[in-house]
């Protein structure tokens, strides 16, 4: 029979974070007796929180030995509010008996808003959630409330305790790190993408079939904070794909996909801007062999515009999905960040682009970004993304080459540097394009678009143009469809990486 329900006021008790920087709202224990063998054990628990609620709230539950699994269900009130105002949305997540702090190891799960119930144990659990025996100790409910109405968000949790016999813990199987036989050539892929791992509706199996239909080599499994997904590419990779994991780390302050991580490794997102604690949690990723990545920094939801500034980034992505405004938005500040980079004589940031797609209809590989790597494998990709030899595409049908020369032979290639004779030397830009019809070619410098030329109707041709170090510092292609919104360029059916000038 369910035990009593408590009921948790809005006055309930703060407790410190270890380790965080901020306070976070503890409730009060719920605490169970001991459970017989083969049987469950079941609180549900009722409150309100506050507007003004703190990002994270924790239930504790203390757990008894013999515990075999931990289910978890919640429901909360969507009150109506007035137009303009938010209403009430509860994500939820869990951490074990070995705690939350910040970045520590309890982490076991988290599903957001995706998901009513999830449940752990030994051998299975619920996606986004990590399989593993339930120990004896005191778990914690993450509460997220993202947006609360004024009048507060009621909310209900109910947890089950079931005892009996335990299957032992499958040892998870991850993507090798290389795909064997691929040598030094221009690889397709798509770094941010969800499944059912997170809030998206597609298995990793549909994912990596759309990929393969996409024409890419290789994708980045990357949940909204958890890793989860990393153990279930299992029969998916093969010679044609390969598979990275990361992360989408979520943040209440933007998004940032930690791109080729170590299988497992977990990134910890509950911190804002304010607390100073990004760049932590960045040389986290790269320790792990990963880059950092903001995530469609201008997006308009709630929670998703990047405030975390460009300083730790290893590359930013400018074009998520679908081309829209707020990628033109991105584009345009990128660009901004060359400029600052060439006066400031201080490294620049390439630019990728992703799909993001959660469900049909997004599509996978809208966009891809285009690496020129070593090797189909996930230091040769790593590096070629961090060094800008890359470009992006929005299919597989567009591929283009673009480099500088001068009259001594030298050559430079997307994301390299040509030295040339003098500031006043030569220097002749030459793109080439397919599968790009009905597009124009632009040549962008750090004084903004000093070129444009129509492509043939075809969408395959070969635009130069001369210029020098002095009038140009660097030289970056846009190919770009006709315009169909006023006052806005044309969607792009590609973009590159600069080549850089120097006299």
């Amino acid at each position: 029979m369910p035990e009593p329900i408590p009921v948790h006021r809005p006055v309930a008790r703060r407790g410190l974070l270890v380790g965080a920087a901020a306070t976070a709202l503890t409730l009060g224990t719920v605490s169970f007796a001991a459970a017989d063998e083969g049987g469950l054990r079941t609180r549900t628990v009722r409150g309100v929180l506050p507007a003004g609620a703190p990002d994270y709230v924790y239930l504790p539950v203390d757990v008894p030995r013999g515990v075999a699994e931990i289910a978890v269900s919640y429901t909360y009130e969507k009150t109506p509010v007035p137009a303009g105002t938010q209403g009430n949305a509860l994500d939820i997540g869990i951490f074990d008996e070995r705690g939350t702090e910040l970045g520590g190891p309890g982490f076991r799960g988290w599903s957001g808003g995706a998901r009513g119930s999830f449940f752990i144990r030994a051998d299975a659990a619920t996606p986004g959630y990590l399989a593993g025996p339930v120990l004896a100790g005191t778990w914690h409910i993450a509460l997220g409330p993202y947006t609360v109405a004024p009048e507060g968000l009621p909310y209900e949790v109910t947890v089950t305790l079931s005892t009996g016999p335990t299957a032992p813990t499958p040892r998870p199987v991850y993507p090798p790190e290389r795909v064997k036989g691929r040598g030094r050539a221009w690889y397709r892929g798509d770094c941010h993408l969800h499944s059912v791992h997170s809030d998206g509706m597609r298995t990793p199996a549909e994912i990596a079939a759309a990929a393969r239909a996409a024409g890419l080599d290789f994708i980045n499994s990357s949940e909204h904070n958890t890793t989860s997904a990393h153990g279930a590419w299992d029969g998916l990779w093969g010679d044609d794909l390969l598979v990275l994991t990361g992360e989408e780390v979520t943040t209440r302050n933007g998004h940032v996909i930690a791109l080729a991580t170590d299988p497992g490794t977990f990134v910890d997102w509950r911190y804002r801007a304010r607390d100073n604690r990004f760049g932590r949690y960045a040389q986290a990723v790269r320790r792990a062999g990963g880059l950092v990545v903001p995530a469609h920094p201008h997006a308009t939801c709630i929670g998703c515009h990047w405030k975390f500034g460009l300083g730790e980034a290893d590359a930013v992505e400018v074009w998520n999905g679908p081309y829209t405004p707020q990628d033109e938005i991105a584009l345009a500040e990128w660009d901004n960040s060359l400029v600052a980079a060439i006066r400031s004589s201080t490294p620049w940031i390439p630019a990728m682009g992703n799909s993001d797609a959660h469900r049909e209809p997004d599509r996978i590989g809208l966009p891809q970004t285009v690496v020129l790597a070593d090797g189909l494998s996930r230091e040769a990709i790593v590096a070629g993304i961090r060094a800008g030899r890359s470009y992006i595409a929005e299919s597989s049908a567009v591929s283009l080459s673009f480099g500088v020369s001068d009259g001594r032979g030298r050559h430079a290639g997307i994301g390299e540097r040509l030295r040339a004779e003098g500031d006043d030397a030569p220097v002749t830009v030459r793109l080439e394009v397919t599968g790009a019809p009905e597009c124009t070619a632009h040549f962008v410098t750090d004084q903004g678009t000093l070129f444009t030329a129509a492509l043939p109707k075809s969408g395959t041709g070969t635009v130069e143009w001369r210029t020098t170090p002095a009038y140009a510092a660097y030289v970056r292609a846009e190919v770009r469809h006709p315009a169909t919104l006023p006052g806005l360029p044309g969607a792009p059916a590609a973009l590159t990486n600069p080549v850089f000038l120097e006299g």
